[in-house]
């Protein structure tokens, strides 16, 4: 194993083609996974747009216009020109950012650990969180800000200006939330020079400082000021489906906000992580604050989604699990640290914190609550039987069309799976005759009830933890 280990991330050469070996097989295993949840708007709503018009056509219909830069819709309508219309090629145009981001996080990883077989096991603990792998499957904005993210923070670390600037810049773009990661490393560098580099404010907030972040952040600007210039608003308009989620909270959804925000960080199996950082306090507190990079990743783990936190608590958006990506790997690293650090027993505790990440895959609420599977492994065997479910439709001579679903599957099945089909299942209202339901899909407790009373099963489908059941409206 350790002759294996060696073998591979020893060289950069080696390390960076097992890399690229890992994308491509990653790639390989989901190029037939469908659209999914916010990624159907973000890719195959907007890159259509940009496809059918001009990849510089950023103004998007107000029917569909979300507010954020349609930065993965370019990339996939480039990619759609040049290699086709298809699924596989949406899959294909993330694997220059897989590879990017693996490349990037080896070396985020080798700035705190330089031993390499440490190197390589801590590089799979971060990985198997569910958020993150997750990400790796899906065509979503999620991996492309994350290359970006370390790039910059990487490049600030090894003291590299000009390639942080690049990932500065691109990282200004991708998302509004990619901006306000942006604001996180420019506060993340001033606290750590400010508090372990020990530089004087002065000498950190410099014309030179200011000029540099500014000028990193002119695409971020550019874009912000056209929009508003062009359709004068930023993100919700008057008819905005989203409207409802961007109004100021009050004090009780404020509480209830920073509930599911912690929620979040103790999601699909990172209990067991923020259990063992929380245990090793207690017993190595100041040992652990004593090490300059233990700071300096539990810094990072903060600042850098200190504004979207803040953000967050304060709207009646939903706190969604991908928001804090960069967070939680960061603190997959500082328990792999704390775990070479002070622990005896390090196969036995790894063990469980890896195995912990991975069965966290498994985890499903009982509905009403909420299971975010945008942000799950678990959700995976949906896409086959998706299509499964469809068929049946088909050869029953049931059209899709006089269907119900739910969000996200009440769209065109084209802007899903990239089979040409222009129908569309409609929303739920609970008077059509059909309703095609799964389990990932995240249902009120008032549509619940309206399916157990008024309907009945009509076929069922079943894959490990994922059900999709087609309902047929009770004859009174």
């Amino acid at each position: 194993m350790s002759k294996f280990i060696h073998l591979i991330f020893k060289t950069n050469l080696n390390r960076n083609l097992f890399f690229v070996l890992l994308s491509i097989l990653i790639f390989l295993l989901s190029k037939n996974f469908g659209m999914f949840d916010d990624d159907i708007l973000f890719g195959s709503r907007m890159g259509n747009h940009l496809y059918n018009n001009s990849i510089f056509d950023w103004s998007m219909p107000i029917s569909f216009d979300p507010g954020h830069p349609p930065f993965l819709g370019t990339i996939l309508a480039l990619f759609w020109h040049i290699f086709g219309h298809e699924l596989w090629v949406s899959h294909f145009a993330m694997i220059p950012f897989t590879i990017g981001f693996f490349i990037q996080l080896h070396k985020f990883i080798a700035y705190f650990i330089k031993e390499i077989k440490l190197q390589f096991f801590a590089f799979f603990l971060v990985l198997a969180d569910p958020s993150l792998s997750t990400c790796l499957v899906l065509v979503n904005i999620e991996i492309i800000t994350l290359f970006f993210f370390f790039l910059s923070v990487n490049s600030l670390l090894y003291e590299q200006k000009k390639i942080q600037f690049i990932g500065l810049f691109f990282l200004s773009i991708v998302s509004f939330r990619s901006m306000m990661l942006f604001a996180g490393i420019c506060l993340f560098e001033v606290l750590y020079r400010k508090l372990l580099q020990k530089e004087a404010l002065k000498k950190i907030i410099t014309l030179k400082f200011i000029v540099y972040y500014l000028a990193a952040s002119l695409p971020a600007f550019i874009y912000v000021g056209w929009r508003f210039l062009e359709k004068g608003w930023l993100q919700t308009h008057t008819n905005s489906p989203w409207k409802s989620l961007w109004h100021f909270a009050d004090f009780n959804y404020f509480v209830r906000n920073s509930m599911v925000l912690i929620w979040r960080y103790v999601d699909f199996g990172r209990i067991f992580i923020i259990l063992f950082i929380i245990i090793s306090f207690i017993i190595y507190g100041k040992k652990i604050i004593a090490n300059a990079k233990n700071k300096l990743l539990l810094l990072l783990a903060i600042s850098s989604v200190i504004f979207i936190i803040s953000t967050i608590l304060i709207v009646t958006n939903t706190v969604g699990i991908r928001y804090f990506i960069t967070s939680y790997i960061c603190l997959n690293l500082f328990a792999f640290l704390l775990l070479i650090q002070f622990y005896k027993h390090k196969k036995l505790v790894f063990s469980i914190l890896f195995f912990g990440l991975l069965i966290g895959n498994l985890w499903i609420y009982p509905a009403p609550i909420s299971t975010a599977f945008r942000a799950t492994l678990g959700h995976v065997p949906y896409h086959s039987m998706r299509l499964e479910a469809i068929d049946y439709l088909n050869k029953n001579n049931i059209d899709v069309e006089s269907v119900a679903s739910f969000f996200p599957n009440y769209t065109t099945l084209d802007l899903i799976d990239f089979s040409g089909d222009q129908r569309s299942f409609l929303k739920f209202t609970g008077v059509e005759k059909y309703v095609f339901y799964s389990n990932i899909y995240n249902l009120t407790e008032e549509e619940l009830k309206s399916l157990h009373n008024n309907y009945t099963i009509l076929k069922e489908f079943n894959n490990f933890n994922i059900t999709i059941k087609i309902y047929i409206l009770k004859v009174k």
